[in-house]
C-alpha cells in the first residue's frame, strides 16, 4: 500500500470512529472498543503522535488527545503547545513532530512554504476577548477604555497570531495604547491578568472561557474584524505518519468539531 493510499485510509478511518464512537457514547466521550475494533477498519496505528499546536487549543486538544487515545489502544499523543509563530519555527528548523495546528493561515503559510508540509485544513475559527481580573474592577466596557487612564495592558506579541489580531481589532476601532507587556503567546497574556500584573488584556474568547473560574471576559464588536482561521497539517517528515493522517483527520470529524464548539471555537 502507497503512503499516499495508506493515509487516505487512515483519515477515511478516523472520521467513521469519530462518528461511531459519538453514536455509542451518552455522555459524548468515546470509549474504545475492548477487542481493539475501533482501528479495525483500516491500517492500526502504533506509537506515538507529536503534536505542535497552538497555546490557545491546549484545554481542548489535551481532551481530544485522550479521546483519540481511548479510541487507539496502544497509542500516546503527545502535545507541544505555544506561540504558533515559535512553533512554526521549529518545525522548518527540524524539529520532529507529526502534525501542526496553528492559530492563524500566514503562521502555517510558513511551514508550507517550507515544504514541511503540503496541505493544510481551516477547522476551527477564534475570535479576541478582553480578559480582566474578576469583578471588572476597572470597569472596562469597551475596546475604547484600554486606552484610558492608567490603565495595564497586556497584548500578544505582533509576531504571534493572537498579537496580529489584536493590532487588527485596536486599527478597526481607532484605538492607540501602548501595553505594558508584549507575551509570546496568549496563555502569557492571561496569566498577566490571572497574577494581578494588569487591568485587561487581548485574548480569545476559548481563553476567556477556560479560564473563567478567574478572570471574566468582555466582549467588544471590533473584534469581528480581526478574526483567526486555525489550520492543521501533518507534517512532511512526520516520524509517525500514519498517526498523523488519523489524527488529522480526526481534529475535523463531527465528535471534535462538537467537543471545539463548546469550548467556544466556531465552525470555519
Amino acid at each position: 500500500m502507497t503512503v499516499t493510499v495508506r493515509r487516505a485510509a487512515l483519515a477515511a478511518t478516523a472520521f467513521a470512529l469519530a462518528a461511531g464512537l459519538t453514536a455509542c457514547s451518552s455522555s459524548g466521550s468515546p470509549t474504545a472498543s475492548p477487542s481493539g475494533s475501533a482501528s479495525a477498519t483500516g491500517p492500526k496505528l502504533s506509537g506515538t503522535v507529536t503534536v505542535f499546536a497552538a497555546a490557545s487549543l491546549k484545554e481542548s486538544f489535551t481532551e481530544l488527545g485522550k479521546r483519540f487515545e481511548a479510541a487507539y489502544p496502544g497509542v500516546k499523543v503527545t502535545f507541544n503547545f505555544g506561540g504558533s509563530s515559535a512553533l512554526a519555527t521549529s518545525i522548518t528548523s527540524g524539529a520532529p513532530a507529526d502534525v501542526f495546528a496553528a492559530a492563524s493561515t500566514k503562521t502555517m503559510k510558513t511551514v508550507t512554504d517550507a515544504k514541511a508540509a503540503t496541505d493544510s485544513k481551516v477547522f476551527v475559527r477564534n475570535t479576541l476577548a478582553i480578559a480582566v481580573p474578576k469583578g471588572n474592577p476597572k470597569k472596562i466596557a469597551a475596546l475604547k477604555d484600554l486606552a484610558g487612564g492608567d490603565l495595564k495592558v497586556a497584548l500578544c506579541a505582533k509576531e504571534v497570531p493572537c498579537g496580529a489580531a489584536a493590532l487588527d481589532a485596536l486599527k478597526a476601532g481607532g484605538v492607540n495604547l501602548t501595553p505594558v507587556t508584549l507575551e509570546q503567546d496568549v496563555k502569557g497574556a492571561l496569566t498577566k491578568v490571572e497574577l494581578g500584573e494588569v487591568d485587561a488584556s487581548l485574548v480569545y474568547k476559548t481563553d476567556v472561557k477556560a479560564d473563567a473560574a478567574k478572570i471574566d471576559g468582555v466582549d467588544f464588536p471590533e473584534a469581528a474584524q480581526a478574526v483567526n482561521d486555525y489550520p492543521i497539517a501533518a507534517l512532511t517528515k512526520a516520524p509517525n505518519a500514519d498517526g498523523a493522517a488519523a489524527f488529522t483527520a480526526y481534529v475535523q470529524s463531527a465528535d471534535a468539531r462538537r467537543l471545539l464548539t463548546e469550548a467556544g471555537f466556531q465552525a470555519p
